[in-house]
């Protein structure tokens, strides 16, 4: 039996050329299956870390917005405070508090806790120092116009730090007389002892039009 595939004519015996057409077929389906199921993974890798980078990259004005699913209508959008935890392997905080002022609660307030974006905790804390301090009072969301990373760009390029490894920061966004403001602590490598790190002090940003409205570092601390 003789195949022909254009010029070239294929002498088969006892069906070979059949047998070996018919299995180059099934490698190249089974080859097309295996890189068709390997495509799907890398898109799902792509689509899961892109996720996870969005939720991470959450900044404190966001996370409000994630607060409001969490808490009363009548507390949406009203906030207290925003704060974070230090920072851990990563200049950027990822551990924050959203404060919302709550009129239904004992203390007024209701706190959502977020992790790299996603909530771990809802709970109504104990105020008591608050009411005689003010810092129970709504945040002036008018004057809320410079979010956390736009916050620590701002403290970031102080001149002061620029010889410094500053490694992390925590934040908070608290009432002023000039508008609610962001505090800004930071912690550089020492000098000496590069495997620890020290608190060097804190800044002071409008959250209205991010200029520094005080420094309080102590850069001396890295010696």
């Amino acid at each position: 039996m003789n195949i022909v595939s254009g010029s070239q004519t294929l002498r088969c015996f006892s069906g070979l050329c059949w047998r070996s057409f018919i299995a180059n077929i099934g490698f190249m389906t089974t080859s097309k299956t295996i890189l068709q199921i390997k495509m799907l993974a890398v898109a799902a890798l792509v689509l899961g870390l892109s996720q996870f980078a969005h939720a991470a990259e959450l900044t404190a004005f966001q996370l409000i917005k994630e607060g409001n699913r969490h808490v009363g209508e009548d507390a949406k959008d009203k906030v207290v405070q925003l704060r974070s935890e230090k920072s851990v392997g990563s200049l950027v905080p990822n551990i924050w508090y959203v404060v919302f002022y709550d009129p239904d609660a004992t203390f007024k307030a209701t706190e959502v806790k977020f992790g790299a974006g996603k909530k771990l905790e809802v709970k109504r804390p104990t105020r008591l120092l608050e009411p005689i301090s003010g810092d129970d009072k709504k945040l002036d969301r008018k004057k809320m116009n410079v979010d956390s990373d736009k916050a620590l760009e701002s403290a970031m390029a102080d001149p002061l730090l620029t010889n410094l490894k500053v490694v992390a920061s925590q934040m908070w966004l608290e009432r002023s007389d000039d508008g609610p403001r962001w505090k800004v602590r930071l912690w550089a490598l020492k000098l000496r002892n590069p495997e620890k790190d020290a608190d060097i002090g804190d800044m002071y940003i409008s959250a209205d039009d991010g200029k520094v409205l005080r420094r309080d570092l102590h850069i001396n601390k890295v010696d």
